[in-house]
């Protein structure tokens, strides 16, 4: 069994140079037993994602029994127009479900994670309804779904403002290469963080999976708390 994950720059493997930012998705080999295929990329929508190629790759390489992981927002909320949360993201994620299913494999759907913008100590939700229609979409689909909206969110609130900078990509002048008069940047994790999430979403995976012939069970969603 391979784990497959399909999802924009949170998940993606960075450019050689850009360390250590890093999406969750390149650390997640460190803590499952399967292998790990990556096509996220950086920028990507539920749009893009086909309209590239990424996603006629992804099942040309699936074989029953696979799994793969879904995780689209962040560029998505971007395009009301198309990609609305009820309307072209929605729809699109319920296609790339149904290919899956017929292709033998099996689809993990993920809510987008959070953007790390505190209000005092509690974190400003900045993904509108996305998360919401993921919810619905997978209850209504009766498949698995991991809440990565609620559990950064949670993260964040735990570490705390100062505590969980460092997860995200805040350098100082001349820290990293790719940007030598420093960045601050509440979106993309540095390493630190991208393994913590992919610890949880390693930890979902084994989670929802039967015990009996490593299928997900279907109707259980996983929502955080886990450190």
């Amino acid at each position: 069994m391979t784990y497959l994950l399909a999802g924009d720059s949170t998940v993606a493997s960075m450019k050689p140079g850009e360390e250590p930012m890093a999406g969750w998705g390149e650390c997640l080999h460190e803590f499952v037993d399967a292998s790990v295929r990556n096509f996220a990329f950086g920028g990507a929508t539920t749009e893009s994602f086909i309209q590239f190629g990424s996603w006629a790759s992804l099942l040309e390489t699936i074989v029953p029994g696979d799994t793969v992981v879904i995780q689209f927002g962040h560029n998505d909320q971007r395009e009301p127009a198309l990609l609305g949360s009820r309307g072209g993201y929605a729809e699109r994620l319920r296609g790339f479900v149904q290919d899956l299913s017929s292709g033998g494999a099996t689809a993990v759907l993920c809510t987008p994670v959070e953007r790390r913008w505190f209000d005092g100590d509690r974190v400003t939700p900045t993904h509108g309804d996305y998360p919401n229609a993921v919810r619905d979409l997978a209850l209504d689909l009766d498949i698995p779904l991991i809440d990565l909206t609620a559990f950064t969110t949670w993260l964040y609130e735990d570490l705390g403002d100062e505590e969980s900078r460092a997860l995200l990509s805040h350098y100082a002048p001349g820290e990293t290469i790719a940007w030598r008069d420093g960045l601050v940047d509440n979106t993309h994790f540095r390493i630190d963080g991208a393994r913590r999430i992919a610890a949880f979403v390693a930890k979902s995976l084994r989670a929802i999976e039967r015990r009996d012939g490593d299928q997900p069970a279907k109707g259980i969603e996983i929502v955080g708390g886990v450190g």
